[in-house]
């Protein structure tokens, strides 16, 4: 009896199907599955497979689009970004820098209302995990970098970056107010957000100072010694 010939893969590479990649859908539901597992018990203990259940998605399609549980968070943040940015703010153009900033961390918050638990136990398990502090940090970063574009106040280079990083720490704090906050009209993190800007508003007028000390030192940089036409040594601005 002659044997059948063995079927040929259907990869073009010969090693096997191709994974099936998830959709934009997929993505989102991914994301969606992963914060409501986030509101309910710390980011320690979610694993691939709950995630996956969850989201009704495939090991496979999972691992296709996220690294990490980490992963799918900053593609939360990147989402919230997103949303923020889309935002009309034409509005605030004649507000002063503070003004325009509160208006765009205010509507962040909005964007992140129906997520406060899960953010709440984001900070718990960052109290207690250093290096999931850190890595929450990057984003978070990144992500006021970005708010502060939108709010039209300079964001690059090292003193853009000292401002971001600034603007985390200090919006990390209002988060703490924000998700304890049961007010529907959010009076106690609009405090806090308003005593934060201001703290930042102190330090960034003290960063400002420091970025000019470098123009003050050329200008008072050691004199050159040069020699005159009898050869004498006198002084010279560099």
């Amino acid at each position: 009896m002659a044997r059948r010939p063995a079927r040929k893969s259907r990869s073009s590479s010969g090693n096997g199907p191709a994974a099936p990649a998830a959709d934009a859908g997929d993505r989102e539901k991914i994301i969606a599955a992963f914060m409501a597992l986030l509101a309910e018990k710390p980011i320690e203990q979610i694993g691939f497979v709950e995630i996956a259940k969850a989201a009704g998605a495939s090991l496979t399609q999972l691992r296709g689009e996220f690294a990490s549980a980490l992963a799918i968070f900053a593609a939360h943040v990147k989402a919230v970004d997103r949303a923020v940015l889309a935002a009309d703010l034409s509005d605030m153009a004649e507000e002063p820098p503070r003004e325009r900033l509160f208006d765009v961390l205010m509507r962040r918050l909005e964007v992140m209302a129906p997520h406060r638990q899960a953010v709440r136990s984001l900070l718990r398990s960052a109290r207690r995990n250093p290096p999931l502090a850190l890595a929450l940090n990057g984003l978070a970063v990144r992500s006021q970098q970005w708010m502060l574009a939108a709010a039209e106040i300079d964001a690059s280079g090292p003193r853009g970056m000292a401002r971001a990083q600034g603007l985390a720490l200090l919006f990390s704090a209002v988060l703490r107010t924000w998700t304890h906050d049961d007010d529907p009209g959010l009076a106690r993190t609009m405090a806090a957000l308003d005593r934060a800007l201001g703290r930042g508003q102190r330090f960034a007028g003290l960063l400002d100072d420091i970025c000019r000390i470098p123009a003050r030192l050329c200008r008072l940089r050691p004199r050159r010694r040069r020699r005159d036409d009898d050869g004498e040594e006198e002084m010279t601005a560099a």
